[in-house]
């Protein structure tokens, strides 16, 4: 009887015990819960450029203005150079979860969202100045808004600067120059397009590969911006250098919006400032380059002349212009925003 009674007594001590763990735990789960803005966080994002490019300073900058506004909270870990793979892997880890932000190239992102070729319409912008008055517009948000289809919170877009042509043997003064030319160029649907109207061979390749293929002639030139062409100093193997301001370059900056989700409204809203802030900043410094990195390559020995009249282009500006507006109301609304 008595061994009866201890053993129901000791079943009784566990039972309440159980209840009690199981209590604690449920207050606690719940107190972390209801205190999300309490929550530490160490963010991941990744890019495909080198350290000393301006999109990797701008996500230091980010990653900065993060830990200042959530009083420490907030961490940023930032791959560069396509550490974690390429921009379509960085897509599929972003919409999992796995990274948290992305810098990904307008280029890539326009073969996966039609509106996005809208800043690649050729002529456009004599300047980023210009650029980053676009950033603002109605139809700009719009596009950052349709990512959320692809399982993508778009934040905003950062500029590294407007494109140009460097070619191993000559200038250029109109796309007669170009004809049968063989340009490296990004693989974007409206880059392509604006190539093959110029008469010259488009070439898609992985910027890995750009620099040995300048060199041994595989390829005739490149369509670039200053900052990478210093950067990953195509220079040495082509000299000759004209600036068209033809397009400019963005990348589209996006969040996973599982992890953004995942925040309080407090926590998204730092979110928002610090990109907004490190942009704001990156611009500013993209611009400031833009006569640094000139006057580099101008030390470096590379023959600089500036594409004065871009009349010989105005055709393909057209013909360009009059096919993307038709796929896109988007487009549309962004062109005619800038008029």
């Amino acid at each position: 009887m008595k061994t009866t009674y201890t053993k129901l007594l000791a079943l009784f001590f566990i039972v309440v015990l159980t209840f009690t763990i199981t209590g604690c735990g449920n207050n606690s789960k719940k107190t972390e819960s209801s205190n999300n803005e309490n929550s530490a966080y160490t963010f991941k994002v990744s890019h495909v450029t080198q350290k000393d490019h301006i999109w990797h300073k701008t996500a230091e900058k980010f990653g900065e203005e993060l830990e200042s506004l959530s009083n420490g909270r907030m961490k940023l870990e930032i791959y560069p150079a396509s550490q974690l793979g390429q921009e379509k892997d960085m897509v599929q880890q972003l919409e999992t979860g796995s990274i948290d932000f992305g810098f990904l190239t307008n280029a890539y992102m326009s073969t996966r969202q039609e509106s996005l070729n809208a800043w690649f319409l050729p002529f456009t912008f004599k300047n980023l100045d210009e650029a980053n008055k676009a950033r603002q517009s109605e139809a700009a948000r719009e596009m950052l808004k349709e990512l959320e289809d692809q399982g993508l919170v778009g934040l905003d877009f950062i500029f590294v600067g407007n494109r140009h042509i460097l070619l191993k043997d000559d200038h250029i003064s109109s796309p007669h120059d170009l004809k049968g030319k063989k340009v490296r160029i990004i693989g974007s649907p409206i880059i392509q397009d604006f190539w093959k109207a110029t008469g010259a061979g488009p070439t898609a390749m992985p910027l890995p590969e750009v620099y040995t293929s300048l060199q041994t002639g595989v390829i005739d030139g490149i369509d670039i911006d200053l900052d990478a062409l210093v950067t990953e100093k195509y220079y040495e193997n082509a000299k000759q250098l004209t600036l068209t301001n033809h397009m400019t370059f963005p990348a589209v900056i996006v969040m996973s919006k599982q992890s953004y989700s995942s925040l309080s409204k407090e926590d998204q809203h730092i979110v928002n400032e610090a990109i907004k802030t490190a942009v704001d900043w990156g611009v500013e410094e993209a611009i400031k380059r833009e006569e640094e990195n000139l006057e580099k390559l101008k030390a470096a020995g590379v023959e600089v002349e500036e594409l004065s009249d871009i009349s010989s282009f105005a055709a393909i500006k057209k013909e360009i212009q009059e096919k993307y507006q038709q796929q896109s109301p988007i487009i549309k609304s962004f062109i005619e925003s800038l008029e």
